[in-house]
């Protein structure tokens, strides 16, 4: 499943108490994706690591009562979190396949019968797990047969770019950045398991990327630390094309004087061109880079108009009611590149 149809099914399968596994590989954005229906749904969220747990973390402690005979298990923690909360609550347990076998076993009980010993989860409480694959090289050694069938469905996340650019646009990442991703599609998520202390290209990483850019690191620092984030043959891949933007021009020509202002020849700068001016955009200036998109429709660039306007109105949504907008619907120019 993609980004988009995973957090469609974990909806759909939180809103009816079915607990959900999520595989994937590492930085693909299972945690944010999981912590991102959450949000969207109203739900509280508890996040448990089992990878570091104990068997009493899902069990409780015991505790001799006051006669000296007999002992309860006292929850604590996330436990106790989760036995007590009256809203509606998904428990995550983050790289469930990591854990030993014991700590699986403790949780098992909880995930099927929803209690433990004398305790009772309450109604409002779904359980969603995420973990690694064995072939990921991150230390998952697998999941008890018992476990795995406790689960509604195991599915595996596969991240697609468009999504991903979804999320950049509403995240502030760098207009370069998707510009590059989208002209480098095939750059997006090359996962590389190493033993070595070296990254490659992945949703996680590339995001990584986007807060160093955002962070104005000096150009002394920059590739080196970009290589830190992506692998080196990514990193210098992306600071050429960080350098062929340069020839963009300004955002200030193209608002002033949107009928000279000069327009880009390489596909790269054309790349970033189109989102930046996305970011810029807003109803007022809208008109203006229209007047400036028209002149790409007449160069045979109406592609890079369509990205342009759709993620415009992404960013900016009062541009779809603005009457600039209004007056491209019916222009001989626009219509069909915006039908």
């Amino acid at each position: 499943m993609n980004q988009e149809q995973l957090s469609r099914l974990l909806k759909i399968c939180v809103a009816n108490r079915r607990p959900v596994l999520v595989q994937g590989a590492p930085g693909v954005g299972k945690s944010d994706i999981i912590a991102g229906v959450a949000k969207e749904m109203g739900y509280e969220l508890i996040i448990s690591h089992p990878v570091v747990s104990e068997p009493v973390d899902a069990k409780g402690l015991p505790f001799p009562s006051s006669d000296g005979q007999t002992a309860k298990f006292l929850p604590y923690g996330e436990l106790a979190a989760a036995l007590g909360t009256s809203r509606p609550t998904i428990w995550f347990l983050d790289d469930l396949g990591q854990a030993s076998e014991d700590v699986q076993a403790a949780f098992m009980q909880l995930l099927l019968a929803r209690r433990i010993g004398e305790h009772r989860l309450p109604d409002c409480v779904t359980f969603i797990a995420a973990t690694n694959r064995r072939q990921d090289r991150a230390g998952v050694k697998g999941l008890l047969e018992p476990v795995k069938s406790r689960f509604a469905t195991i599915v595996e996340l596969k991240p697609e770019l468009d999504p991903w650019l979804d999320w950049a646009l509403d995240n502030d990442m760098p207009p370069h950045l998707i510009a590059y991703l989208r002209m480098r599609p095939e750059a997006f998520h090359v996962p590389t398991p190493t033993p070595d202390m070296t990254n490659s290209p992945s949703p996680r990483t590339w995001a990584n990327v986007g807060r160093l850019l955002n962070d104005g690191l000096d150009d002394d620092l920059l590739l080196e630390a970009l290589a830190g984030s992506v692998g080196v043959s990514y990193a210098n891949d992306f600071a050429t094309f960080l350098r062929c933007a340069e020839e963009l021009p300004s955002l200030d020509d193209v608002l002033l004087y949107p009928e000279t202002a000069r327009i880009p020849k390489s596909i790269s700068a054309l790349y970033a061109l189109s989102d930046a001016l996305a970011y810029a955009a807003n109803e007022t200036n809208f008109g203006r880079i229209l007047e400036y998109a028209a002149r790409l429709v007449d160069e045979d660039k109406a592609e890079f108009v369509k990205y342009l306007v759709w993620a415009s109105i992404k960013r900016c949504p009062a541009i779809e009611k603005s009457t600039a907008y209004a007056l491209a619907l019916t222009s001989n120019k626009f219509s069909n590149i915006l039908a």
